[in-house]
């Protein structure tokens, strides 16, 4: 009987303790007292730096500073970063010498961590996966990171997981990320910094206006203006801005072969280069010769013209820099595919959403802005195998009004890598800082475009909370209110637009006052009650725009009104940093027309 009993207790320990069976145990992150961080004397700048944030940070959360040596003394308690050869010999230990260059892998069990990836942001790229998932660390703002304490036990694993980011290029555009590469990185923007330490950029730039440089008026027109539009007759040529002044002549031989040889000799200056743009200058002026509007009515849209164009550019650059693709915008007039022309296979479209409605997913059919594109996107999808996105996400008119679009972008994201786009630029108030909510959306946006299956709800709701305490309530109210009222009026507004174009009116303005004097009554200290006042910016913003647009000094019964408001407004645009009002304008030019219409002290 006593052998009876004997057996089954030793069935049960293995039924119920996988470390008597010889199955692989978690590792209790709360006890790494006499733990350290290995990682390779030969390390990459970014891989060394990831060991550094992985010992900050979890010194942070544990009150425990792992030291950082470059080789492994035993066979466990060790977190490996970077896959050095200590990693590899080591029973967690695999190879990432085939891993891209921002694919990442954990592996955590019988008392090891390796977390290591493709060079060169992989394995940075992993640490913060790994404090973000397993750690609960949220980086929110370049000077607020949330780090909650460990408890007396926090078992992380067995597990190995790996993760490959969709999106090869993701730029959420705002002051904020230029102004801290440092942060940008930890949010997983690659397309800030060169800076070894962080990574670097991705060789893959951003698709923009290009041929303002590559065939200049300034330089050619004079001796031949035949390289330059023809319209209405006459060819746009001399012009005193070849960006918004005039457009080459696609079908002109002598254009090409300038266009071609000025690529091929940025390229030969810039081999690190993954792609090169040869796209059309920012305006509508293209040409309308009789041999660019033959391909252009055979085509049905004059992309015809500019990706034969691209196309013949593309030949020459794969002879040379086979690895690199050529990109073009599909914006404004080019936006619509051709009929018959087909983009050659290093060829890349950087599709651009300027004319869709800012309220409504872009794949709401429902939403008359958005179906053109909708359409485009689909029959680029069909044609070509490279799409890249540039989209728009604020008010470029008006920076710091309240805008109604928070919550189309979890679904544009999703929708766009849903159609096989491999880059998403985030077009905001990269030129400044202090922008509506700029922090918030920088935090949703950067987080959706790591990770597009993440709810853009949630992420709202967390960045609320962890960065506004108790006073997070109010402001997610008004938050709210802004959205349920344009959703309401069943509002369709693209990207430049007044307060009233998003539905932002003077009870809506009183709302958002009314909002933040009560979260500045719940903020909990001086820091929060700082980050309150600079997210109140946009709610005096709506309340001033009566006299916004004044060159004028209004009524004595309305200058009352705006005058304090007004006051405060420009007190705390000066307090937070705030730069510009809208994309071309400072606020200094506002901070004068206020003052002289207002009386303002």
């Amino acid at each position: 009987m006593a052998h009876f009993i004997l057996l089954m207790f030793a069935v049960l320990l293995l039924a119920f303790c996988p470390a008597a069976r010889g199955a692989a145990a978690g590792v209790d992150l709360a006890a790494l007292e006499d733990w350290d961080i290995v990682v390779a004397e030969d390390a990459l700048p970014s891989e060394q730096y990831a060991a550094e944030e992985l010992q900050t940070h979890f010194q942070l959360a544990a009150g425990l500073r792992l030291p950082i040596v470059h080789t492994a003394d035993r066979p466990g308690r060790h977190v490996f970063v970077g896959a050095g050869d200590a990693m590899r010999s080591s029973p967690v230990g695999f190879d990432a010498g085939g891993m891209g260059a921002e694919d990442l892998r954990i592996v955590v069990r019988d008392e090891n961590i390796a977390i290591a990836g493709g060079r060169p942001r992989g394995t940075l790229y992993g640490v913060y996966t790994f404090l973000e998932d397993y750690l609960g660390v949220r980086f929110l703002t370049a000077d607020h990171t949330h780090v909650p304490r460990l408890g007396a036990a926090h078992v992380v694993g067995p597990l190995d997981r790996s993760y490959h980011p969709p999106l090869a290029f993701r730029w959420a555009f705002y002051g904020e990320n230029r102004a801290s590469p440092a942060f940008a990185t930890r949010l997983r923007n690659n397309t800030i910094t060169d800076e070894a330490r962080l990574g670097g950029r991705t060789p893959m730039g951003l698709v923009s206006h290009s041929f303002g440089r590559q065939i200049p008026a300034q330089r050619y027109a004079k001796e031949h203006p035949e390289y330059f539009a023809l319209r209405n007759g006459k060819r746009l040529a001399p012009v005193e801005n070849d960006w918004h002044g005039t457009e080459p002549c696609l079908t002109n031989p002598d254009v090409l072969r300038i266009v071609t040889e000025s690529v091929l000799k940025e390229l030969a200056e810039h081999p690190d280069r993954g792609n090169i743009s040869v796209s059309q200058n920012d305006n509508d002026k293209y040409c309308q010769c009789e041999k660019c509007r033959a391909i252009d009515e055979r085509e049905g849209t004059p992309m015809g013209s500019l990706l034969t164009f691209v196309n013949a550019v593309a030949d020459q650059v794969a002879e040379k820099h086979p690895d690199v693709m050529v990109g073009t915008l599909s914006y404004w007039y080019s936006r619509k595919p051709p009929k018959t022309v087909r983009p050659r296979p290093n060829v890349q479209i950087q599709l651009c959403s300027i004319e869709c409605c800012m309220m409504h997913p872009i794949n709401d059919l429902r939403c008359p802005n958005n179906v053109e594109f909708s359409l485009d996107m689909a029959e680029w999808g069909q044609i070509c195998d490279n799409i890249s996105i540039w989209n728009y996400n604020t008010n470029f008119r008006n920076y710091l009004l309240p805008c109604p679009n928070l919550r189309v972008i979890e679904p544009n994201i999703r929708y766009f890598v849903e159609n096989n786009a491999r880059g998403i630029f985030m077009q905001a108030a990269g030129n400044a800082r202090g922008a509506e909510l700029s922090d918030l959306r920088n935090y949703m946006l950067s987080n959706l475009l790591w990770d597009p299956t993440r709810s853009g709800q949630h992420l709202m709701d967390e960045f609320l909370d962890l960065h506004y305490g108790p006073a997070a309530g109010p402001i997610r109210r008004f938050i709210n209110l802004v959205h349920d009222n344009a959703a309401s009026e069943g509002l369709h507004h693209n990207c430049f637009g007044r307060a009233a174009d998003y539905g932002v009116d003077e009870s809506i303005a009183q709302a958002g006052l009314d909002a933040f004097a009560e979260a500045m009554e719940l903020a909990e200290d001086q820091a929060v009650r700082s980050r309150v006042e600079k997210a109140s910016i946009c709610a005096y913003r709506a309340a001033i725009e009566p006299v916004w647009y004044l060159e004028d000094k209004p009524d004595p019964d309305l200058a009352r009104r705006m005058r304090p408001l007004a006051k405060r407004f420009l007190q705390l645009c000066e307090k937070h940093g705030v730069t510009h009002a809208w994309e071309r304008g400072n606020i200094e030019e506002a901070r004068q027309r206020l003052r002289t219409i207002l009386d303002l002290k």
